[in-house]
């Protein structure tokens, strides 16, 4: 097994991500969190979804500052 098939519990997640573990919960809750699944009554994390996650995350964090900065131009643009 690699690094890249371990898998997480929900405490070493919230510790990666530097967020209370109650956070995870609520994310999950919510359905906006790292998808996770149960190992009896245990919440596991597989590293590659964790990864996909914060990739889906950086990209929305991208899309949404390029989307302001034209906004931004164009409220500039429109004053003049």
């Amino acid at each position: 097994m690699n690094e890249h098939d371990r898998l997480l519990t929900a405490e070493d997640l919230a510790i990666f991500l530097d967020v209370p573990i109650k956070t995870l919960y609520a994310w999950r809750y919510r359905g906006e969190g790292p998808v996770g699944f149960r190992v009896g009554k245990h919440i596991r994390y597989r590293w590659a979804d964790v990864e996909q996650w914060i990739r889906e995350r950086v990209r929305v964090a991208e899309t949404n500052r390029k989307s302001d900065q034209i906004r931004a131009r164009t409220r500039v643009g429109d004053r003049l």
